[in-house]
């Protein structure tokens, strides 16, 4: 019996409802970055402070997408996200309600987190109605609900500015994530052929494998990278170029659309190819790009290339995903739920990197060096372990997917 096309198999309800929740979620999660600018009007910071108000958030997401990643396996990946949807509600009401310190704006910025947690629900959820050769456009799909980045960067100062508060933002935002909670419940359902609720002893097996961390260090550089610079992009254009915080959330706009709308291209084209083969091209596209960043070249240029490199990452993000299925296709939960951890890690370090050295250099040079080195590193781990896995799962699952086309 032949394979059925991507569009006659799965559940397309579900996967709509996955990319909503996760575009929503990460709207919400993206909200301090380019606000940041302007709440420095109002809290004055240096430059290791906004970076780390900024990297809050993602250092939220990663701890609690471990948690989210635990009870999508055990209470399934819907319930799960309901949960996720109606906590959320909580930060936001705290921003815009609450807030009367930069202390209290940490303690927001870090409970926006459960919206990045999203990861480890959203994602099983698609994923659990696929086969394995549709794994990557599926996860592309569902993941390209990073683009809810480009929400926050497009709208949030622009609403602040309106209203003349930043803080009115956060009750804004509780309206959209209502209206996908709604269609969510309605329409979402689990795959039934949801994998059985594994043991603590198994999970811990997991993690005892070699090549759970290797996909956490190849997420770490890609989604991390992603959205690292999604949330810093906005002051550093602010810092570096001068422009205002509309202005400079527009130019981040622009970058962030890059990698939120390739990360489906790049899980389609690792289904075509390969995943491995995929990412040996997006790390060394975005390592190229972003050492070229270090140079500081006009504006016009630098907006360029980090439209590229974010480009390279988003699609990177979509790459990983059509491999981690494959390897741990029965612990897709918590696997998703770790490796997102470990991209959330990549997240929160990027912006103190940038923050830290451009304090201490005064530019934004040693930084970009920084990380662009790390991409590259990242190429040289991915063809290390490629070897490996060639002899090994890799080439079972290139055996069987010849065998499914046979037949």
């Amino acid at each position: 019996m032949g394979r059925k096309s991507f569009w006659q198999s799965g559940h397309k309800p579900t996967l709509f409802g996955s990319f909503l929740y996760f575009d929503i979620s990460f709207m919400i999660w993206g909200l301090i970055g380019p606000l940041s600018v302007v709440i420095a009007q109002d809290y004055p910071m240096d430059p290791v402070q906004k970076a780390q108000l900024v990297a809050l958030p993602v250092l939220g997401g990663s701890i609690l997408r471990l948690l989210l990643g635990f009870l999508s396996d055990y209470i399934g990946p819907k319930l799960t996200a309901q949960l996720g949807m109606i906590v959320t509600l909580v930060p936001l009401y705290l921003g815009w309600q609450w807030v009367e310190s930069l202390d209290q704006l940490y303690v927001v910025a870090l409970l926006l987190g459960i919206a990045g947690a999203s990861f480890a629900a959203a994602l099983p959820l698609a994923s659990q109605w696929y086969p394995k050769e549709h794994q990557g456009l599926a996860m592309g799909i569902a993941g390209a609900g990073n683009s809810g980045t480009v929400l926050a960067t497009l709208f949030a100062n622009r609403l602040a500015q309106h209203f003349g508060s930043w803080e009115v933002v956060f009750g804004i935002a509780m309206i959209p994530i209502v209206i996908v909670f709604i269609y969510f419940s309605i329409f979402a359902k689990n795959s039934p052929e949801r994998p059985a609720p594994k043991k603590l002893s198994q999970y811990a097996s997991v993690l005892s494998q070699r090549d759970a961390w290797v996909f956490c260090a190849f997420y770490c550089v890609t989604f991390g990278g992603f959205v690292g610079l999604a949330n810093y992009l906005t002051i550093f254009f602010n810092t570096q170029y001068g422009l205002s915080a509309v202005h400079a959330a527009d130019i981040t706009t622009i970058c962030v659309i890059a990698g939120s709308f390739f990360r489906p291209v790049g899980g389609y084209l690792a289904d075509k190819i390969g995943g491995a083969r995929m990412l040996m091209y997006l790390y060394t596209g975005a390592g190229s790009m972003l050492l070229c960043v270090s140079f500081l070249p006009p504006l016009p240029v630098v907006v360029v290339m980090l439209f590229i490199g974010m480009m390279c990452l988003g699609a990177g993000n979509g790459s990983v995903f059509q491999l981690v299925p494959q390897r741990f296709g029965n612990e897709i939960g918590l696997v998703t739920g770790i490796v997102g951890a470990a991209g959330g890690l990549g997240g929160y370090a990027l912006p103190l990197i940038l923050g830290n050295l451009y304090k201490t250099a005064g530019s934004y040079t040693p930084g970009f060096i920084v990380l662009g080195t790390v991409a590259f590193c990242s190429l040289v781990l991915l063809v290390v372990m490629q070897t490996r896995w060639r002899g090994s799962w890799l080439r079972s699952a290139a055996i069987s997917e010849s065998a499914r086309q046979a037949g």
